[in-house]
């Protein structure tokens, strides 16, 4: 149904999140108008959309993320844009972060087993080591400190995925074409060293779409099967090798689960995808923020035992992820508005967690703040699944750094992002303890 649209386009655009994100507005529409009306006008050469209703205030946004019947994943999928095309729909609506239960409940059990704190306990010694050996890696060094952390999550997911090393960093780019197709400098991204890959993933290359938009001009959908076929490819390879030689990892669990061939390589994406993104946000941009409030970071030092809450509070303030869509399946009120079966509703986290009705002095940084009732892995069927993991690698990073100076030594950029709130860049010198 069409609706009048409100004069918040800027929610919407890419390039406000290229210069931060913007909690004032957020501010001030949790008091005038929790949920709003907002236009989707073209960017650049992607088209105009409908518009969505987004969600601003903590108990608007919990209540569509743990009600599935009144706000679906499955209708539209997830991302504020529409599928393309009917193809692209029925192709993002078999991953399990675009459906409902109960096919929803049922593909997460199947992966569930490898994300309990316990199974991630097993994994606790080697994310520390690897950590260790980054920080190490750049200790007396200028870095960017973006590029560092990218390769912590990357590797951890290729651990329990049964990736080979020599293919990991496939991981990194097929993320960075999937999240930050709205920056051209991640749009394109290929870092994945041709020679040194498995013959697997060269063969897998070949199938990597040489253009980016289809003959009648329009961009190709960067979470479609064409944009990602080399992915698919690979998946489909990796599961084959698997099938073959079951080595006990993740992947080898899932196939013996009950996967079906269509499910495993949407269960690839979501972990090579949503497994990579959220850390390689959140890891710089905790830094990031404790970089710009030097007392807190001074306070964190003193007494490091502070760091399990002090990841809470990075994670509220700079949530990797700002926003998800559903889709209204029925006529109801939300917020004081009207919404119709079919409309777009958008929930921004990044909003929720600002919420002064929750939160006191909610743009306060304080790395003791209790309680922490921040949405940054979502809420309801659909919490993030690898919240324990990730908070794990997040600990294992600042353990390691707490010890060092770090000094800004650039100007950190941002990126062009209305989903991912991620740096591009964020230029460090670490000096080592004395």
């Amino acid at each position: 149904m069409m609706h009048a649209e409100g004069m918040h386009e800027e929610i919407f655009l890419p390039a406000t999140y290229a210069a931060g994100v913007p909690y004032a507005t957020f501010a001030r529409l949790r008091a005038a108008s929790p949920v709003a009306r907002v236009g989707e006008p073209a960017v650049g050469p992607w088209p105009a959309g409908p518009g969505f209703w987004a969600v601003f205030r903590h108990a608007d946004v919990k209540h569509v993320l743990r009600s599935p019947d009144l706000f679906s994943s499955h209708l539209g999928a997830t991302q504020i844009r529409d599928p393309d095309t009917p193809e692209d729909l029925a192709f993002v609506r078999a991953m399990m972060l675009n459906q409902d239960p109960p096919d929803h409940s049922r593909l997460r059990r199947i992966v569930a087993a490898a994300f309990t704190p316990r199974a991630v306990r097993a994994l606790e010694d080697t994310i520390n080591e690897r950590a260790r050996a980054l920080v190490a890696s750049a200790l007396g060094e200028d870095t960017d400190f973006v590029e560092l952390a990218a390769d912590l999550p990357v590797w951890t997911l290729a651990h329990i995925m049964g990736v080979p090393d020599s293919d990991r960093r496939l991981l990194y780019d097929w993320a960075s074409r999937v999240i930050g197709y709205q920056d051209p400098d991640y749009a394109g991204l290929s870092t994945a060293d041709a020679a040194a890959m498995t013959p697997m993933a060269r063969e897998a290359m070949r199938h990597r779409p040489s253009e980016t938009v289809r003959p009648d001009g329009r961009p190709i959908n960067p979470r479609s099967s064409t944009a990602l076929a080399d992915m698919f490819a690979y998946a489909h390879a990796l599961a084959a090798e698997k099938r073959s030689h079951p080595s006990g990892d993740i992947m080898s669990r899932m196939l013996e689960g009950g996967l079906t061939p269509s499910e495993f390589e949407n269960m690839f994406f979501l972990f090579a995808v949503a497994g990579n993104e959220t850390l390689r946000n959140g890891i710089p941009g905790g830094l990031l923020t404790l970089l710009d409030h030097p007392a807190e970071l001074a306070r964190l030092r003193a007494d490091p035992s502070l760091l399990p809450s002090a990841v809470e509070e990075m994670l509220r303030y700079w949530p990797p992820v700002m926003d998800f869509r559903r889709t209204a399946t029925t006529p109801l009120d939300l917020g004081g508005q009207k919404i119709e079966p079919g409309d777009k509703v958008v929930v921004y986290h990044a909003s929720a967690n600002r919420d002064e009705t929750v939160f006191s002095s909610p743009d306060r940084f304080d790395i003791t703040r209790t309680p922490n009732d921040h949405v940054s892995f979502g809420f309801g069927p659909h919490f993030c699944l690898g919240a324990h993991l990730a908070r794990t690698q997040m600990r294992a990073v600042f353990r390691e750094l707490l010890p060092h100076d770090v000094t800004l030594t650039g100007t950190p950029v941002r990126l062009a992002s209305n989903f991912q709130n991620g740096l591009k860049h964020l230029p460090v010198h670490l000096t080592p303890a004395p």
